[in-house]
């Protein structure tokens, strides 16, 4: 049920996430300075065998009255458009926004997608429902929480490079620069739902997006030495804080108002936007800091850097502005 006890689990569960996320960083770079980068492939494996041992004990099971019918055109159809579109931008960091390749797949990509939209308003059973996505909340709040999975991860890729490239640092070392974002997306996310008690879920929402925006802006200051990891850190921190509470506030929003037996197409829809969001980032920032790089040498990768972090801001303020413009401002009721 709606409620804060409902705000208190999607805390704890964007809090387990991004733990997880900031985990597998740390152990990334563990691997691959002590053993091998395909460690950090392999090491999936034996994780993946116990959840696979563990999750049918722990989890009880739960089946709807009617089976619904698979959706495999929509599937099928949004699965390639968003493939193609992320080769595409691959193809851009590589080759150059002006490449055959990389206009080929993102124009492939676009008519995908608008089969998939085509495919979506004929079927009986959609992957995605359309009428679901005409509610201001679901919209909006989905486009929210795109944009902050969309941001945020992908600071991994420039801030893996900076640490690595500019600073010369390890990859252990590299990764465990990251236990302090870390940190703040945990804190973010357990006092999440504390924030959207006293000043609801929108407002929430806009303070974390805001806080994200200002402290990614401030890693465009960082410099070519060691002294600037201070920066790095604290920005860092409380960016992965503001990313907390946003994506927090995406969660409730997007999933509340609805009827019992829509609950779960709106956090089905919710974590399709996640995923979509997350796997976009680093390909988008990887084109555009490629893009930028003139020369050779770290004051070049630096500089490239610079200009991906500056887009990952600017893409972030424009987030805030859409929701400050377009969500209702419903405060969360007290139960």
């Amino acid at each position: 049920p709606e409620g804060p006890l409902r705000q208190k689990a999607l805390g704890l569960n964007g809090a387990l996430m991004s733990s997880g996320f900031t985990t597998g960083a740390i152990l990334g770079g563990v691997l691959t300075d002590l053993l091998s980068w395909r460690w950090a492939f392999f090491i999936n494996v034996p994780v993946a065998i116990a959840v696979l041992l563990i999750a049918p004990r722990v989890i009880k099971e739960s089946r709807p009255d009617e089976r619904p019918k698979l959706d495999v055109p929509g599937a099928v159809s949004v699965t390639l458009g968003l493939l193609a579109v992320i080769f595409g931008l691959t193809q851009a960091g590589e080759k150059g926004w002006g490449s055959a390749s990389a206009l080929l797949s993102l124009a492939a990509g676009v008519v995908l997608l608008l089969v998939f939209y085509a495919v979506e308003r004929k079927v009986s059973r959609p992957l995605v429902p359309l009428g679901m996505l005409g509610r201001r909340s679901v919209a909006w709040g989905n486009f929210a929480g795109l944009i902050a999975f969309l941001t945020f991860t992908s600071l991994v890729f420039p801030l893996t490079l900076y640490l690595q490239e500019v600073l010369g640092f390890s990859a252990l070392a590299a990764g465990l620069s990251f236990g302090v974002l870390g940190v703040g997306t945990v804190l973010g996310g357990v006092t999440a739902s504390k924030v959207i008690g006293r000043i609801g879920t929108k407002r929430t929402l806009l303070v974390g997006g805001l806080l994200q925006t200002v402290f990614t802006a401030a890693l465009v200051g960082l410099g070519s030495d060691r002294s600037w990891l201070w920066l790095m850190l604290v920005a860092s921190f409380l960016g992965g804080v503001g990313n907390m509470l946003a994506i927090v506030g995406f969660m409730v929003t997007a999933t509340s108002g609805h009827a019992d037996h829509e609950q779960g197409l709106a956090t089905g829809l919710a974590t399709m936007t996640q995923q979509v969001g997350i796997t976009m980032g680093t390909p988008i920032m990887s084109a555009v800091a490629t893009a930028a790089m003139v020369g050779t040498g770290a004051s070049a990768v630096l500089g490239g850097l610079k200009v991906a972090i500056a887009v990952n801001a600017a893409i972030v303020l424009f987030g805030v502005l859409a929701s400050a413009l377009f969500l209702r401002n419903e405060r969360s009721a007290a139960h």
